[in-house]
């Protein structure tokens, strides 16, 4: 990957942890109501744990990214966690925080390679 690719996906990346940062911080939604109608309690709890279940996908994702970025500077961005082959430019513009090589991470979605941590797991692309 050359020095330019990597400078324009890492300014992708954070311009997406901005963004996360952001969101990840207003919980307003997971506030617990209380409503005088049963139906509109139950409306409330499971708009509640939708608000739940994003934020948790936004804050794995901001640890991907901050993975991402960790790699970047100690320059091992774009190298598979795995096999350690270099990560095809097409799958890190289409996931640039992608850990894993399109291969290994096919292995790892059949659960033929077992990760240490499975935050670092990224959609195959």
């Amino acid at each position: 990957m050359t020095q330019l690719e990597t400078q324009r996906l890492t300014n992708l990346l954070r311009a997406r942890q901005a963004e996360l940062n952001g969101s990840v911080r207003n919980r307003d939604e997971i506030v617990i109501e209380k409503a005088s109608d049963s139906i509109d309690e139950v409306q409330l709890m499971e708009e509640r744990e939708f608000a739940i279940r994003n934020l948790d996908r936004e804050s794995a994702m901001l640890r991907q990214i901050r993975r991402a970025l960790d790699r970047v500077a100690d320059g091992t961005y774009g190298v598979c966690l795995h096999c350690e082959e270099d990560i095809s430019p097409k799958r890190m513009a289409a996931v640039p925080w992608a850990g894993y090589c399109i291969k290994c991470q096919e292995q790892i979605d059949r659960s033929e390679i077992l990760v240490a941590d499975p935050i670092e797991l990224t959609p195959a692309a």
